[in-house]
C-alpha cells in the first residue's frame, strides 16, 4: 500500500483534477524519481555481483623498482662523481696526516716524525745535566 501513498498525496496536494498542470508536473517528477531509483537499484546490484565474483588476484602493475631504466651515461656520471669525490677524500686524509706530523715536529722535535709518539718530550741543551 506504500507504493500508492506517493502518487495519491501528490494528487491532493497538486488540487486534483482541477488544476491539470501541477498534477502533471508531479506525475512527471515522480517518473523521473522512480526511473531513477530503479536504474541506481540495477546499478548496485550488478556493481554487488561485479564485487563479489571477481578473482581475489587482481593484476597489478609491476612495481616502480621494476619500472626504472637504468641509463648508461648516468651510470657512468655517477661512478666518476663518487671517484673524484673520494679521491677528494683521501687527499684531504693526507693533509690532516701531513698537518699532524708537521705538528708533532714542532712540538716535540724533527725526531718524533719518526716513532708514532714520544714517550718523554726531548730535553733541550741548556738543561744542566748531572755527571
Amino acid at each position: 500500500m506504500s507504493f500508492l501513498a506517493g502518487p495519491l498525496s501528490g494528487a491532493v496536494v497538486a488540487g486534483g483534477a482541477n488544476n491539470n498542470r501541477k498534477s502533471q508536473v508531479y506525475y512527471g517528477l515522480s517518473n523521473l524519481i522512480s526511473t531513477r531509483t530503479e536504474q541506481h537499484r540495477r546499478d548496485l546490484h550488478r556493481l554487488s555481483v561485479r564485487l563479489s565474483e571477481t578473482p581475489t588476484l587482481i593484476q597489478a602493475p609491476p612495481p616502480a623498482s621494476a619500472r626504472i631504466e637504468h641509463n648508461e651515461l648516468s651510470s657512468y656520471i655517477k661512478a666518476k662523481w663518487n671517484q673524484e669525490i673520494a679521491y677528494l677524500a683521501a687527499g684531504f686524509g693526507e693533509w690532516d696526516r701531513r698537518a699532524l706530523e708537521w705538528g708533532r715536529d714542532l712540538v716535540y722535535g724533527s725526531t718524533a716524525s719518526s716513532s708514532t709518539k714520544p714517550s718523554t718530550p726531548a730535553r733541550s741543551s741548556t738543561a744542566p745535566t748531572s755527571s
